[in-house]
């Protein structure tokens, strides 16, 4: 994550909105605790206040919700492709999208067979833990044959886990089942298994 991330910046522009006109320079942000029941000699309720910058409340906000900003993680080409669409970078666009295809279509375990075993970790984000999902290619029924992920297991846990996974099965990309996950998911972020040992292992360092 860069510190120049656009959702870092969404953030702290959104505080610095919040007096019209100001410069972004000369703010800052007061946040008070006022304790009922409970006064200072003078009579004014006891409080506690924090004072800071807008910009560290913008990367506190950020870190609850993505992990901490200036640690550089990979992207997954969708995401690479959306920042570049929001930069107007139509070449950066293009270039993330056709280089993570040419990526997965040269890999040499590529294409996918039936039985593979694809593994998809996903890091922790607010207040749900990491997570991961497995899923198994195999022909899809309904597709006449054609090869398609079925959801094996999954260790998302809370009220909602069983309607957050399993979003890339069967898949949307008719034969070719390692695409989903691959642009959208992010190959840094998979593991692929063929016969017992893996053939991809996005995540080794």
């Amino acid at each position: 994550m860069r510190r120049n991330d656009p959702r870092l910046e969404i953030i702290a522009e959104a505080l610095h909105s919040l007096v019209p006109g100001a410069a972004p320079a000369f703010l800052s942000v007061t946040l008070t605790e006022t304790l009922p029941g409970t006064a200072n000699p003078d009579g004014t309720p006891h409080t506690h206040t924090w004072t800071g910058r807008p910009e560290s409340v913008a990367e506190r906000v950020f870190t609850r919700l993505y992990g901490r900003p200036g640690i550089d993680r990979p992207q997954s080409p969708l995401a690479q492709a959306e920042d570049a669409k929001r930069r107007r970078d139509l070449t950066g666009e293009l270039g993330a999208l056709m280089s993570a295809g040419n990526a997965l279509e040269s890999a040499p375990w590529y294409p996918a067979r039936p039985g593979d075993l694809v593994h998809i970790h996903y890091e922790a984000t607010g207040d749900y833990a990491a997570f991961g999902e497995t899923y198994v290619v195999e022909p899809i029924a309904d597709w006449h044959g054609d090869l398609g992920l079925r959801l094996l297991h999954h260790t998302r846990t809370g009220p909602d886990a069983e309607d957050a996974v399993g979003c890339f099965a069967p898949g949307d990309t008719i034969g070719e089942p390692l695409m989903g996950p691959w642009f959208e998911a992010g190959p840094h972020r998979l593991t692929i298994v063929r016969d017992g040992r893996p053939v991809h292992t996005g995540g080794a360092r």
